[in-house]
């Protein structure tokens, strides 16, 4: 089974409140098969870095792709 990785940008009323506290109206996620898994980043480093795990860990075992968080 083929598995597409992505990170998303959430915007304004949808980033968390402990990523708003930091000043930040901005976060990302990371989508697995168009489905967030993990938690919210207040960096793209960080959410492209829990991305390439996914990628990495995917390409051991297909099945983790119904896991519902990793990082």
């Amino acid at each position: 089974m083929h598995c597409k990785v992505d990170v998303a940008v959430m915007i304004g009323s949808g980033v968390p409140a402990n990523i708003r506290t930091l000043g930040k109206g901005v976060c990302w996620v990371v989508l697995v098969n168009g489905e967030r898994r993990g938690t919210a980043f207040a960096s793209r480093a960080e959410a492209l870095e829990c991305r390439d795990a996914w990628m990495a860990q995917l390409a051991v075992d297909p099945g983790l792709a119904s896991v519902r968080y990793a990082c």
